[in-house]
C-alpha cells in the first residue's frame, strides 16, 4: 500500500511540473470559450482534474496541446448541458466603449473561428497544435484563422467608421484606404 502511494505522489508531482506551467493559457483559452470568469475557473478546475486522471496514459510530448484539447472537451460539455441556454458575449459584463476592443469583437466571431484565433494570437500556438486541440485538419485551422483574422478587420473598420465623426468623413460617404506595405523600399 505505501508503495502505491509514493507512486500516486510521483504521479502527481510529475503532473504538476508538466501542467502547471500552461495554467495561465488554460484559464486565458477558458475565457474565450466560456465567456465568463466564474465558468472559466470552474472549467479549468475541472479541466485539470480530468487531466490528472488521465496523466498515467498520456504518451505524447507536448502537454500543452493536450491539457488545452481537455480543456476544449470540459467546455463544450459544461456548454451542452446548459441545454441551450444562449452564452452572454462577456462584453455585457463589461461597460461599452465607443470602440470595441479586440478582445469584444473576438467574443463576437463564431465558436470556431473564435477558438482558433484565441489559441494562435492569444497563446502563440503553432497550427499543427491548433489542430491537435482542435481536433481538425493544419488546413481547416488556416482556413478558420483567415476567416477569422478578415473578419475581425471588417468589424474593426466598421466600429472605427461609426465612431468616425461625419465632418471627419470623405464626401460620398467613401472612407480613404491606407495600404502599408510590409518591405516596402
Amino acid at each position: 500500500m505505501m508503495q502505491g502511494a509514493k507512486a500516486g505522489n510521483k504521479t502527481a508531482q510529475q503532473f504538476r511540473d508538466a501542467a502547471l506551467p500552461w495554467l495561465d493559457d488554460a484559464y486565458a483559452f477558458a475565457e474565450v470559450l466560456m465567456r465568463t470568469e466564474a465558468d472559466a475557473e470552474q472549467a479549468v478546475q475541472d479541466c485539470y482534474l480530468r487531466a490528472l486522471r488521465q496523466f498515467d496514459g498520456f504518451r505524447g510530448t507536448a502537454v500543452r496541446p493536450w491539457l488545452l484539447a481537455i480543456l476544449k472537451t470540459v467546455c463544450q460539455e459544461k456548454q451542452s448541458r446548459r441545454s441551450g441556454a444562449p452564452l452572454a458575449p462577456a462584453s455585457e459584463a463589461e461597460p461599452r466603449r465607443d470602440s470595441p476592443t479586440i478582445r469584444q469583437l473576438v467574443d463576437e466571431l463564431p465558436a470556431p473561428l473564435r477558438e482558433v484565433i484565441a489559441l494562435r494570437e492569444y497563446l502563440d500556438l503553432t497550427y499543427k497544435e491548433i489542430a491537435e486541440v482542435t481536433g481538425v485538419p493544419v488546413t481547416a485551422v488556416m482556413s478558420r484563422i483567415a476567416e477569422a483574422r478578415g473578419l475581425l478587420r471588417a468589424a474593426r473598420r466598421a466600429a472605427q467608421a461609426s465612431a468616425e465623426p461625419p465632418a471627419a468623413r470623405p464626401a460620398g460617404g467613401a472612407s480613404k484606404l491606407t495600404v502599408y506595405r510590409a518591405n516596402a523600399c
